[in-house]
């Protein structure tokens, strides 16, 4: 008889044949999972760039711009600190651009200053050198300067002691060329090549409100097939929107600093303050949703009744979200997200009458609330998003408390 001279792990994948392969399945779902999250990964990263390009080209015109004026019109011989103000300036926080320009200015001259005085009275040297560091730095941050100024001003005096023996007149260049840069990057910012806001702006609200609808659809899933560890990683994944409601903030912050500056972008202005106005009441409504989820969970936990309509209501929550996000993009008034967002409150309204437990009733209330938050981040104001959302609830317009059981709202 031959012998088998395959691999042991062949022999025995061959063994289990006969039993069919245990593992395949396992093996099978974990390469899915891992196709998944790489094409995930890859959409984000592309997402990314696609942001950051209007960044980057902002960038690139203006460390050319500030490296030929400093050297064809200034005849400076080295223009090196001219293009770095002027990316510095624009690697800024958006929104902050203007004021950064003047921290680098302020940053240069304190440093200048406090350069050119110590080495007059003691020279040059490693010791001097940190004693110039450590000056710039206490007199920054004792005048009550920003972190930006003190950095700008104790780099400004490391170049002033480290060059000046070497390069004659330096603390004029350098001084200018600080605000030859900045200027220069926010003569791109304003009127050479200004971002559009409302784009910047939509870009930076698509992986927020992309977020809150995807996980509101899992928890209405995992509401219907009561699937606990579903609705745990919803929660999961709600709670880590940091980082996409800060780059919504910043986005905002950035647009509103173009309108300013821009002449060309002036015509935004009132729909970027709906855009503006739309930020808060999106991340309330992010945080009455991770509520309801967390609420959702202990439901299923506790193996609380789930009337069907209870997991319409959150996947019209979701749709609410979603409509929002479209109808924001495209320009047009946000009709059928409010639609939408109220559809959520009547089919909560008819989970309650079906009857729910405690942490239903918390869900019921959450889904008011947030659909509430929604309204408002449509442009309905405060008080007229309430009544609507009381009226969808009871099927007519009344307080909320004339049924003693009834969720509030908010």
């Amino acid at each position: 008889m031959a012998r088998d001279r395959r691999p042991p792990f062949l022999r025995r994948m061959t063994s289990r044949e006969g039993l069919g392969d245990l593992d395949g399945p396992r093996i099978a779902a974990a390469m899915d999972e891992l196709r998944d999250r790489s094409k995930a990964t890859l959409h984000d990263r592309l997402h990314r760039v696609r942001t950051a390009f209007g960044l980057a080209l902002q960038a690139g015109l203006a460390a050319g711009l500030a490296y030929l004026v400093s050297h064809r019109l200034l005849h400076n011989p080295q223009p090196v600190f001219a293009p770095i103000s002027a990316v510095g300036t624009l690697a800024a926080s958006v929104g902050q651009r203007f004021r950064r320009t003047v921290e680098l200015i302020i940053g240069v001259a304190v440093g200048v200053l406090v350069g050119d005085v110590l080495i007059y009275f003691l020279g040059t040297g490693a010791w001097q050198l940190a004693l110039v560091v450590t000056s710039a730095i206490l007199l920054t941050i004792f005048a009550g300067a920003s972190v930006a100024i003190v950095i700008q001003a104790a780099a400004t005096a490391v170049l002033i002691v480290t060059l000046s023996p070497s390069t004659q007149n330096l603390e004029l260049p350098r001084f200018v060329d600080a605000f030859l840069g900045g200027s220069i990057a926010l003569l791109v910012t304003a009127v050479l090549l200004p971002l559009n806001p409302l784009r910047v702006i939509n870009r930076a609200a698509r992986p927020a409100l992309d977020l809150l609808a995807e996980q509101l659809d899992a928890c209405a899933e995992a509401l219907r097939n009561r699937d606990r560890g579903a609705a745990q990683r919803a929660l999961f994944r709600l709670r880590e929107n940091k980082e996409e409601l800060a780059a919504l903030s910043e986005a905002i912050e950035g647009a509103k600093e173009t309108i300013t500056i821009s002449p060309a972008r002036w015509h935004r202005r009132s729909e970027l303050t709906h855009y503006a106005e739309a930020a808060e009441p999106i991340d309330r409504a992010m945080r009455n949703s991770g509520t309801l989820i967390r609420r959702a969970v202990t439901m299923i936990e506790d193996e609380e009744s789930i009337p069907e309509p209870m997991p319409d209501s959150v996947a019209h929550l979701a749709e609410s979200v979603r409509l929002l996000r479209h109808e924001f993009a495209v320009g047009e008034e946000p009709e059928q997200a409010r639609e939408r967002a109220l559809r959520a409150v009547s089919e909560a309204s008819r989970a309650y009458a079906e009857g729910v437990g405690f942490s239903g009733s918390v869900v019921i209330a959450q889904v008011r609330t947030a659909a509430s938050d929604l309204m408002v981040a449509s442009g309905i104001d405060q008080e007229e998003a309430n009544r609507l959302v009381r009226q969808a609830f009871h099927g007519k317009d009344q307080p909320a408390d004339a049924s003693p059981t009834a969720p509030p709202v908010g």
